[in-house]
């Protein structure tokens, strides 16, 4: 349901506003629009890809990818009428190089080192193979979001002679391809380095070798494979391609026309773009987009499994916020922790209020536009979910949330989960997040010094007022005796309130925070704070 003060904004008047709107995936689809001014030639789809490798469990950087090429889809859907495609693709040819930290059955996992991903067992022991557990794990994700995509599987496409006319390219072109990749090597890789790696009939370890090619129209090459010589078709799976020549054999063979990569990657796509031209083709448009660091500044890896995964960020916070947080400044690297979610939910519902009451122009920039391809939900937020969890944080952690809906009556019109859903969405959000994270740190001080004065104050004023005085009302009261409480700041004496009232050295609006607990509730906190 969309919001019917906000309602979707006219094709014409959209794609007006896209042509000169600064949002970046309405100007990375202007890329598009200049590579092509009419039609695809052949009348195709423009395709948007995405690429996976399943050597680890997905994380949110893999999901980020195929959001963030979404959101430019979208935008060129706006800009155009061609029609479009994505392709998320898994790189599950690849050979396994070490063994992830966070599965299980390591020891059987070593034994195939150097195989393909998708011809390893499984050690989570449910699907076929390891590749195909963690494609599964990122088709589910992704199709829990509801994106439109096709689902490509690298060893398919190599087995099933899809790439059979790219390959047999290759070899046609392969002192052309080792003329790009070999100035980029040290004189030690260059001595082996081979753009085609064959899979080895003995061991079925992707083999690091050099090759020969005996006749490139049948794909067909040499190669020593420990001390024999082996000559065998590079079709059929019988071999795949090194990373970067694979890359932009992919570009050509699927006709790919965006892909975007991370920062890490920009060597790559370079290598890959003169590689796909050596190929007869023009590589796809895109952009790097900065990492994503977990709390210690260190890049996320999914073999590491640091930083955070996507089932724990939508345990604690919504979905949309995690979607809030992937479209912001996507070339500035961004921490991922525990700590980000609060603030990414209560932003998502701040720019989901503003965006009514915008022009179209600031519409198109809003963030929530992106998200949701137009207007954002209906609902709304009463609460902001950091007073929602700084109210469970003085509840504890064993507070339900029949308890909490309580405290809200206290705040909330019409207080129900009927009438609040994304409330009541976040409150089972909050209660985790403030038991697993915010319960176990919180440490209530005893005031000290003009504190213990400031606080009798309060609750002296707080004594006078009726239960349901308005929360501006009672913010200014605090804020009147902070001014003659004796504070040097009235930093000092909200830090004051935060630190012996809640336990924490941040918090809420005091005012709206009492509103919410309710005053005789708050002032049975200030009295344990002044007993202690």
């Amino acid at each position: 349901m969309t919001d019917a003060s906000a309602p979707p904004i006219d094709a014409a008047t959209l794609r007006a506003a896209a042509l000169t709107s600064k949002a970046w995936p309405y100007e990375e689809a202007r890329k598009l629009l200049k590579r092509y001014p009419g039609a695809k030639p052949g009348g195709g789809a423009v395709l948007f890809e995405t690429g996976y490798g399943p050597s680890g469990l997905p994380h949110i950087g893999t999901f980020n990818e195929v959001l963030r090429t979404t959101m430019v889809r979208h935008a060129f859907e706006a800009l155009s009428d061609t029609p479009t495609r994505l392709i998320a693709f898994s790189d599950d040819m690849d050979g396994l190089r070490k063994v992830p930290d966070n599965v299980p059955n390591k020891g059987m996992l070593a034994e195939h080192l150097g195989k393909p991903l998708s011809r390893i067992p499984d050690p989570f022991g449910t699907h076929d193979s390891f590749a195909a557990h963690n494609n599964a794990m990122l088709r589910a994700f992704l199709d829990q979001f509801g994106f439109d995509y096709e689902f490509a599987s690298s060893s398919d496409y190599y087995a099933s002679g899809r790439f059979d006319d790219a390959l047999k390219s290759v070899l046609r072109h392969y002192q052309a391809i080792l003329d790009v990749m070999l100035p980029t090597l040290g004189a030690e890789r260059r001595a082996t380095y081979s753009p085609v790696l064959p899979v080895s009939p003995k061991s079925g370890v992707v083999l690091q070798v050099p090759v020969e090619v005996v006749d490139a129209d049948a794909g067909i090459i040499t190669f020593t494979d420990d001390g024999d010589r082996i000559t065998q078709s590079i079709l059929g799976g019988q071999a795949k391609l090194q990373w970067k020549v694979d890359w932009a054999m992919r570009w050509v063979a699927l006709g790919v026309d965006y892909e975007m990569a991370g920062k890490d990657l920009i060597d790559s796509v370079i290598q890959s773009g003169k590689i796909a031209r050596v190929l007869g083709a023009r590589p796809p448009e895109g952009f790097n987009y900065e990492m994503f660091l977990d709390e210690r500044g260190e890049k996320i890896s999914k073999s590491k499994g640091n930083g955070l995964s996507l089932e724990q960020w939508l345990r604690y916070g919504s979905d949309e916020s995690l979607a809030f947080y992937i479209y912001r400044e996507p070339k500035k690297a961004k921490s991922l922790h525990m700590g980000v979610i609060p603030r990414a939910v209560d932003e998502y519902w701040q720019f989901c209020a503003a965006y009514a009451d915008q022009p179209v122009e600031q519409r198109l920039g809003n963030p929530v536009h992106h998200i949701h391809n137009g207007p954002p939900p209906a609902d709304s937020l009463p609460v902001t979910f950091g007073l929602l969890l700084n109210l469970v944080g003085v509840m504890g952690a064993q507070a339900t949330r029949e308890q909490v809906w309580g405290y809200l009556g206290n705040y909330v019109a019409d207080a129900t989960p009927a009438a609040h859903p994304a409330l009541d969405t976040l409150i089972d959000k909050a209660l985790a997040y403030n038991r697993d994270f915010v319960a176990p740190t919180l440490v209530r001080r005893a005031p000290a010094g003009v504190e213990r004065a400031a606080l009798a104050a309060l609750d002296a004023e707080l004594a006078k007022l009726a239960p349901d005085t308005a929360a501006e009302d009672i913010q200014n009261i605090v804020y009147e005796i902070g001014k003659t409480g004796g504070f040097e700041t009235l930093r000092d004496w909200f830090k004051a309130l935060y630190e012996t009232l809640l336990g924490s050295a941040q918090g809420p609006r005091m005012g709206s925070f009492i509103a919410l607990y309710g005053i005789a509730n708050s002032r049975a906190l200030i009295a344990e704070a002044l007993a202690r």
